[in-house]
C-alpha cells in the first residue's frame, strides 16, 4: 500500500471510529457542527484533543510569520494614501450584506489580480472525499486560489482526483491552498470560522496527498494552507496543517492555527 493510500485509509478511519453527533442538520450553521469536527480530529483554532492535550503550531510557523511581516508594495503611501483608505473604510462600513462586502470591499483587500485563472469563488467542494463522513454538509466558500490543472500531470490528477480536485468542473483551479470566507456585519463570525476550518483542512489534505504520492513521505507538520476570514471590519488569517496524533494508532489530524488578526477599519 502506498503512503497516500495509507493516509487516506487512516482518514477514512477517523470518520468510522468516531462517535457521530445525532442532528437533523450537519451544516456550518448548526451548533453541533464544530463538535462533530472535533470528534473526528478536525480541530478549529482554540480547541484541543478530546483527552485535553494541546495542539502544536506547524513546524514552519516562524517562516509563515516572517512572510506575513514583509511590507506590501501596493499599500505604500505613494500607491495607497489616506484618501484611498477613507474610501475603503466607507465601503466597508456601508456594506450591509455579504454580497456587498464581496463586491465592494474584498477587491480592495485583494488588490490587482495578476491571473484570474488561479482564483475562483462561489462553488462547493463536491468532488472531494468527505472531510469526516457523508453527513457533513459544507457551505459555499467565497474565494479560493489554487493551481491550474495542466500544471500537474493527467496521471496524477486522475489518481488523486478525490483529494486534489475540488469541483467536477475540471477546468477550475486544483490543489486549493488559499481561502477567504466573508460575512456581512449581521453574519456570524462563528459560522465563517467553521467554514474556514473545513476549507483549510481540505486544502491541507490535498497538499499532503500530493507530497506522499507514491513515496514514503511522512506527514510534514508544515502549514500548507492559509485561510482568511473577513467580518465586520476584522480580518483574521489562519494556517491549516495535517499532523499525526500522539495516541496509539497515529491517526491523521487537521489543525487550524490563528496567525494574526487585524482591525482593518481602525487605521491605515
Amino acid at each position: 500500500m502506498s503512503a497516500s493510500q495509507s493516509a487516506r485509509s487512516r482518514q477514512r478511519g477517523v470518520a468510522t471510529t468516531s462517535t457521530t453527533i445525532k442532528t437533523t442538520s450537519s451544516g456550518v450553521y448548526n451548533r453541533d457542527f464544530q463538535q462533530h469536527l472535533i470528534q473526528n480530529a478536525v480541530y478549529p483554532h482554540g480547541d484541543g484533543r478530546l483527552d485535553g492535550t494541546a495542539l502544536e503550531n506547524p513546524e514552519n510557523w516562524n517562516e509563515v510569520q516572517q512572510m506575513l511581516a514583509r511590507p506590501r508594495p501596493s499599500l505604500s503611501p505613494s500607491r495607497f494614501n489616506d484618501e484611498d483608505y477613507e474610501q475603503f473604510v466607507r465601503a466597508d462600513t456601508g456594506a450591509w450584506k455579504e454580497k456587498d462586502v464581496s463586491e465592494l470591499v474584498i477587491p480592495i483587500i485583494e488588490g490587482k489580480i495578476r491571473n484570474a485563472k488561479y482564483r475562483v469563488g462561489g462553488i462547493s467542494f463536491t468532488n472531494l472525499d468527505p472531510l469526516t463522513d457523508s453527513t457533513l454538509k459544507l457551505g459555499n466558500l467565497n474565494i479560493y486560489y489554487g493551481a491550474r490543472p495542466h500544471q500537474l500531470s493527467q496521471k496524477v490528477r486522475d489518481e488523486l482526483s478525490k483529494q486534489i480536485i475540488p469541483s467536477t468542473q475540471t477546468e477550475l483551479p486544483i490543489l486549493p491552498i488559499f481561502f477567504l470566507a466573508v460575512k456581512g456585519p449581521d453574519g456570524s463570525a462563528a459560522v465563517a470560522k467553521r467554514q474556514a476550518c473545513c476549507d483549510g483542512a481540505l486544502g491541507a489534505r490535498a497538499i499532503q496527498s500530493l507530497l506522499s504520492y507514491r513515496q514514503d513521505e511522512p506527514v510534514s507538520n508544515n502549514a500548507s494552507t492559509i485561510t482568511s476570514v473577513n467580518h465586520d471590519g476584522t480580518f483574521k488569517m489562519y494556517t491549516s496543517h495535517v499532523a499525526l496524533s500522539p495516541s496509539p494508532g497515529a491517526r491523521l489530524e487537521d489543525h487550524m492555527t490563528l496567525v494574526n488578526a487585524w482591525c482593518i477599519i481602525g487605521n491605515l
